[in-house]
């Protein structure tokens, strides 16, 4: 049973489909995870009962949902690398690429994301620099099962975290919520439709270091 009282970080990490509905609803259930399902749903105005609701019916139709609260701390650094380190890598600067090719194409229309280029420009980056110090500092760490000793890095992987979730507000806001004109090109629907899916990436990215494996590997 779903308890209205659980963290939201806590549901998405064993209940399948649970972080679609948060998704869904604009939920943070990432930096936010710590939050009681009753009080995120208060402040979004939602009705608990409802959202509890969609959650078990989508766990009825979900398959393939992998319990890594379950998993050794290797597997899921194996996993974070492999779902999540690889794909941004390869996907950000492709979502560069179009941004700027709309804005050139399309800067004396109204709708056009000004500023979107650079804006994803910074957040590469900086999201490089991030996953570089995961990957050469913080992940070796844990590894080595030296987990208690890692407060001070996951606190910065945290607080980066939490601006990353920031960044990811500013591009729904250059963007109109990624939703593109009703006369847009395929260069610019698909641009939205990456940005959308890149979100919901970063996203279980985040959930997964922040309420999944930071706490295990502290507790160690």
């Amino acid at each position: 049973m779903i308890q209205p009282e659980q963290s939201v970080g806590q549901l998405a990490s064993t209940l399948p489909g649970a972080s679609r509905v948060f998704h869904r609803h604009g939920l943070d259930f990432c930096c936010g995870g710590g939050v009681s399902l009753a009080e995120a749903c208060s402040s979004a105005g939602l009705d608990v009962d409802h959202v509890i609701a969609e959650i078990q019916d989508e766990a009825k139709s979900a398959g393939g949902f992998e319990r890594w609260d379950e998993r050794s701390l290797p597997d899921v650094i194996d996993h974070v690398l492999e779902s999540f380190h690889v794909p941004h890598r390869r996907e950000l600067p492709r979502l560069l690429a179009l941004a700027t090719k709309v804005e050139e194409v399309h800067a004396e229309k109204s709708a056009c994301p000004r500023g979107l280029a650079a804006h994803l420009e910074r957040v590469g980056a900086e999201m490089e620099l991030h996953m570089q110090k995961e990957e050469q500092v913080l992940f070796p760490l844990l590894r080595s099962g030296q987990g208690g000793m890692a407060a001070m890095p996951i606190q910065v992987m945290e607080q980066e975290h939490r601006d990353l979730g920031e960044d990811l507000k500013r591009s729904r806001e250059l963007t109109g919520d990624f939703t593109p004109p009703a006369d847009a090109c395929g260069t610019w629907s698909a641009l939205y439709l990456g940005l959308a899916e890149l979100e919901r990436e970063l996203m279980e990215h985040i959930h997964l270091e922040n309420n999944v494996l930071f706490p295990r590997a502290l507790a160690d």
